[in-house]
């Protein structure tokens, strides 16, 4: 079910950006009078969902939910439709048009990506404002994966600054340690400051581990406090098979007590034998229970973790969230497009992922706040990628018509069907490298 929740909000926010994308181009032609002969969500390779033709404009629905597509008369795209190029350039067509109009068309679908990302934030800020975890305010330090503990942090490390930098959110530290590539880290441990010297190798390390598969845990997260109660039993649960029951709390593990979560796992992780004995006090009474392992290393019970940070909140009127959404959405065109540098890093190819792993982003239960803002990177996302000067994208047509604004001469048409061909081959290159990398996770 988990999956299939993910699947639906992936299609549905998919679905939304990619005819909002082709909208975008489809208005524009219409603006300028140019014919589209066919608006199609989604890829249709022998055939479609559905499709039914209003005035001289098909419109459809394909099967391949790799993108959409807008058949424009007179255009050298995806369709390949040269036939119509050997006949003399009609008054409707996109070619008879001045080039500052094909440029707006061509455009136009990107242009409708970022205005959506801004309205969704907008819309985010109004309906639920911006809520954050401060860094000063994860009281209790830090949780690492061993890759940062490897990097000299310890489990339990306040977080100052990056470079004497100070991070707002906590949940930005590791995507800014990318993208800022920091030489040191200022922390607080023991209630001393400390300042460590991160490791050279360190951006090269994160981007293998995000190749890693699926199942990989967060690299930072905030330490949370950890009382031993629980909230629910797995469906294979070594625990409840022992006689665990849910209004049970665990006091201990092989006679050693915890205070934080990580401590509880790191027990039941470190433990070697078959038998685990847990202390629980249940009412009352403290019972000693043995729980049978496995080689799973798990109890199977949902631990109910104490939450008692202070987020930072934010809440904004409808006037006030029109600025500051705007803002949100330049913020994450700049990341985005910092992201590209990480190309230099040959693990950063490793790392790119295809339709799984974009799916595996949206949360396993249905949230309309996370959902849209998903929807809203994504859309930038699209924006980007589409404004990349890559024959057969948006940015490989807008970069020969610049040529041609500039040079006053439009690129040979021969010329311009071979770029199509080898940008469509260079993409299809690109859709199954990403998506094999996806594959490839999945049995990591």
């Amino acid at each position: 079910m988990d999956v299939l929740v993910k699947i639906l909000q992936f299609l549905l926010s998919l679905s939304i950006l990619v005819m909002l994308h082709e909208l975008g181009h489809f208005v524009a032609a219409k603006i300028f009078k140019v014919r589209v002969e066919k608006f199609f969500i989604f890829f249709n390779p022998w055939f479609s969902l559905f499709r039914f033709k209003r005035g001289e404009t098909e419109y459809g629905m394909g099967w391949l939910p790799l993108g959409g597509y807008v058949k424009i008369a007179g255009m050298i795209d995806e369709s390949m439709d040269l036939e119509q190029m050997k006949e003399p350039a009609k008054p409707y067509e996109f070619r008879s048009k001045p080039a500052w109009q094909r440029l707006i068309i061509m455009i136009g679908g990107v242009l409708v990506n970022f205005i959506l990302a801004f309205f969704i934030y907008i819309m985010i800020l109004y309906a639920w404002g911006e809520q954050y975890l401060p860094t000063e305010n994860a009281k209790y330090g830090v949780v690492c994966d061993s890759l940062l503990l490897d990097a000299g942090l310890r489990n339990g490390d306040m977080i100052l600054s990056l470079d004497n930098k100070k991070v707002e959110n906590f949940f930005e530290i590791p995507g800014y340690i990318l993208m800022e590539n920091p030489k040191t880290i200022q922390v607080m441990r023991d209630g001393q400051m400390m300042n460590i010297n991160l490791p050279s190798t360190l951006i090269g390390e994160m981007l293998a581990y995000s190749s890693k598969g699926f199942k990989r845990i967060a690299l930072l997260t905030p330490r949370y406090k950890y009382d031993g109660s629980i909230q629910g039993f797995a469906d294979e649960s070594p625990a409840r098979n022992a006689g665990m029951l849910e209004e049970d709390r665990v006091l201990e593990l092989d006679g050693h007590s915890f205070t934080f979560y990580d401590e509880y796992i790191d027990l039941i992780r470190s433990h070697r034998d078959s038998i685990l004995n847990v202390k629980v006090l249940r009412g009352s009474d403290t019972l000693s229970i043995p729980i049978a392992l496995g080689s799973g290393k798990v109890i199977g019970v949902y631990p109910k973790v104490i939450n008692d940070f202070e987020y930072a909140v934010k809440e904004y009127s409808f006037f006030g969230a029109i600025p500051a959404g705007i803002n949100m959405g330049f913020d994450w065109i700049k990341s985005y497009l910092k992201q590209f540098k990480l190309f230099k890093n040959p693990e950063a190819f490793r790392s790119v992922g295809g339709f799984i792993s974009i799916g595996n982003i949206f949360p396993s239960v249905w949230d309309w706040q996370a959902f849209w803002e998903l929807t809203a990177m994504l859309s930038i996302i699209l924006g980007v990628m589409n404004l990349l000067p890559i024959p057969a994208l948006d940015g490989g047509h807008v970069m020969f018509l610049l040529y041609e604004v500039i040079t006053r001469r439009k690129p040979n048409e021969k010329f311009m069907e071979n770029a199509q061909i080898v940008g469509m081959f260079f993409l299809l290159f690109l859709l199954l490298f990403a998506n094999i990398n996806d594959i490839l996770k999945l049995f990591v």
